[in-house]
C-alpha cells in the first residue's frame, strides 16, 4: 500500500493527525509556561516561602527536564512506535501539572515541575515525527509550521490562566484544571494511526528497533555526527533566543516598567496575534522559497522586535502604539520555529528520526536552564530588560548558522537522510 506521505492530496487522515498532535503540544507547552505566569500574577511565591533564587531555579527545573524526557522519549518512539509514546507523554506531562498544584513547599513543586518537564520533552519530537512522516513533502513545512503554531495558542492559554483567572480561583486551582486534557489520550488511542513511514522502516529492517544508546551513537557516529552537531547548534541559539524573551517577560513588563496586569495582558497578546500570523506565513513561504531563507528573514524580525521592546523600550515610547507594534513583530519572528521541525526531520534517518528529533530539541531546552539564572544576574547588575536583549544576539546566529545545513524544501522522506554538504542541495 501507498505510504500516507506519497498522496498527492491532503487527505483527512493528515488533518486528523495533525489535530490530535497540535491539541498535544497546545497543552503541553502551556504546562511549560503557566508557572512564569503564575509567579507574578498570584501568592505563590508567599504561599510557599520561595526566594527569588528558589523561583529561578524552579522557572528553569521544568526546561532542564525536557531533555531527560526528549532523550527518552524520542528513543522509545524509534523502538516502540510514535503513537503510544504521545499518549504516555501527554499523560505524564498532565500528571506533573496535577502534582504542582498540590505541592506544599520548594521541592515538592520542583519535583512535579520535572516530572512535567519530562512529558513536555517527550511529547514535541514524537508529534512532529509523527506529522512530519505522515503529510506529503510538498506541505510538510506548512503542516510542520501549523503544529509548531500551537505554541502560540499555549502562551495564550497560558497568561490568560495564569494573569486573569489565576488571581480568581487561585494558583492551585489553575494547576489542577490544567491536568485536564490528559482525556484527549483516550481519543487518540481510538481515531490516530500509527506513522505508516516507521511500521515499514521497522518491517523492512531499516529500523531496527534501536535503543537509546544505539541511537544516540548513530547520530554521533561518522554519517551523522556533523549533521547533529550543526543542527543542536542552531536549534541551541534559536532556543536561547525564544527562552531568554519568554521566561522573564511578564515581570520584567509589570515590575520594570511599571504595567497592570491588564496591560502587560494586552502586549503580550499581540506576541501571540503575530505568532499565529508569523507561524502560517513560514509555513508557505518554506515551502515556497526554502526553508533557509525564510529561517534567516524571520530571524531577523524577531530580532528588530527584541531589541526595541527591551533596550529600545523609551525610544519606542514607552507603553504607545509603537510598541505594541514591535511586540507583534516578535511574536511574527517567532515563526521560524515552524522550520526546527520539518528541517530535523529531513535531515535525519527514519531509524532515529524521533530520537534525534528528541534530543537535538530537548538538549536545545534543557540547557535553557540557564536563562532565567543569567537573566537575574544581569538584572541584579544592570536592568531586567538588558538581560532579555541578550536573546538579540542568539536571534541573529540562528539565522546564519542555519546556512550550515543543507536545503531541504520537498524532500521525501527516505531511510537514509540528505548528508550536510556545500554547493545545492541533493536528496540522498
Amino acid at each position: 500500500m501507498a505510504l500516507l506521505s506519497d498522496s498527492p492530496t491532503v487527505l483527512p487522515i493528515h488533518r486528523k493527525i495533525l489535530a490530535f498532535s497540535f491539541i498535544g503540544w497546545i497543552f503541553d507547552f502551556y504546562d511549560l509556561l503557566l508557572l512564569s505566569f503564575l509567579v507574578s500574577s498570584t501568592t505563590l511565591v508567599k504561599d510557599l516561602g520561595l526566594s527569588r533564587e528558589q523561583v529561578s531555579l524552579l522557572l528553569g527545573t521544568a526546561l532542564a527536564f525536557t531533555a531527560v524526557g526528549g532523550f527518552l522519549g524520542g528513543a522509545l518512539a524509534d523502538r516502540y512506535g510514535r503513537k503510544p509514546l504521545l499518549m504516555i507523554t501527554i499523560l505524564i506531562y498532565s500528571g506533573g501539572t496535577l502534582m504542582s498544584g498540590m505541592s506544599v513547599g520548594f521541592w515538592s513543586l520542583m519535583i512535579a515541575r520535572a516530572i512535567t518537564g519530562i512529558g513536555v520533552g517527550g511529547e514535541w519530537a514524537v508529534a512532529h515525527a509523527l506529522v512530519g512522516e505522515t503529510v506529503p513533502p510538498q506541505v510538510r513545512g506548512r503542516y510542520g509550521s501549523y503544529l509548531q503554531s500551537g505554541s502560540a495558542f499555549a502562551r495564550f492559554f497560558a497568561s490568560m490562566a495564569g494573569l486573569q483567572l489565576a488571581p480568581v480561583i487561585g494558583w492551585r486551582a489553575v494547576f489542577m484544571l490544567s491536568a485536564l486534557p490528559a482525556l484527549i489520550v483516550v481519543f487518540i488511542r481510538r481515531q490516530m494511526p500509527e506513522s505508516d513511514v516507521w511500521l515499514a522502516s521497522v518491517k523492512a529492517g531499516v529500523s531496527s528497533r534501536l535503543g537509546y544508546v544505539a541511537a544516540l551513537g548513530q547520530m554521533v557516529g561518522p554519517a551523522l555526527r556533523k549533521t547533529t552537531a550543526l543542527a543542536l547548534s542552531v536549534t541551541t541559539c534559536n532556543m536561547a533566543a525564544y527562552w531568554f524573551k519568554t521566561i522573564w517577560l511578564p515581570t520584567y513588563l509589570h515590575e520594570t516598567r511599571g504595567l497592570s496586569l491588564d496591560r502587560v495582558t494586552l502586549l503580550l497578546l499581540m506576541d501571540q496575534i503575530g505568532s499565529l500570523f508569523g507561524y502560517v506565513a513560514f509555513g508557505f513561504a518554506s515551502d515556497r522559497f526554502g526553508r533557509r531563507p525564510s529561517f534567516t528573514a524571520f530571524s531577523i524580525i524577531k530580532a528588530l522586535g527584541l531589541a526595541m521592546v527591551t533596550l529600545g523600550w523609551s525610544a519606542a515610547g514607552g507603553y504607545s502604539l509603537m510598541t505594541f507594534g514591535f511586540m507583534l513583530l516578535v511574536g511574527v519572528g517567532e515563526g521560524n520555529w515552524g522550520c526546527i521541525g520539518p528541517l530535523l526531520n529531513e535531515v535525519f534517518p527514519t531509524s532515529v528520526r524521533a530520537a534525534a528529533l528528541g534530543i537535538i530539541y530537548n538538549t536545545a531546552r534543557g540547557v535553557q536552564f540557564l536563562a532565567p539564572v543569567i537573566i537575574g544576574l544581569v538584572a541584579a547588575r544592570f536592568t531586567f530588560g538588558a538581560g532579555i536583549a541578550l536573546a538579540v544576539p542568539f536571534a541573529l546566529l540562528a539565522g546564519a548558522m542555519v546556512w550550515t545545513l543543507p536545503e531541504t524544501k520537498g524532500v521525501r522522506l527516505m531511510s537514509h537522510a540528505p548528508k550536510v554538504q556545500r554547493g545545492p542541495f541533493r536528496a540522498a
